[in-house]
């Protein structure tokens, strides 16, 4: 028997091991769906530029989030991710240049977001 619970225990270990390490953290600005093209098309001004205002649009907070990065990758967040975005944004004071850290699994342009923090 303890033979067994050890090898659980380790297995049970390994699983949350690996699933740890699919995690991933990205940095950037948040931005929203409705908004991305016309910032990505004019890079990391305009969204450094990009307010929580219209971030918080009626017409933005319905096309979802995603962060865009210092590379110029646009990232888009899950269902989870753009409710974290939008209480995030509302509890934030920052009026402009919404930086992110968002941890999550990154599946090609698509993360599903653990945790997001404006910094």
């Amino acid at each position: 028997m303890t033979g067994i619970r050890r090898f659980v225990a380790l297995a049970v270990f390994v699983a949350l091991f690996a699933a740890g390490a699919l995690a991933e953290d990205v940095k950037g600005i948040l931005v929203d769906v409705a908004c991305s093209a016309k910032i990505i098309k004019e890079g990391q001004a305009a969204a450094k530029a990009h307010t929580r205002e219209c971030a918080l649009m009626e017409q933005c907070v319905k096309s979802g989030y995603g962060v865009y990065t210092a590379e110029g990758k646009y990232i888009v967040f899950d269902a989870t991710g753009n409710e974290m975005a939008v209480a995030a944004l509302k509890a934030s004071k920052k009026t402009d240049n919404l930086m992110v850290k968002v941890s999550g699994k990154l599946t090609g342009e698509l993360i599903e977001v653990k945790k997001l923090k404006i910094l």
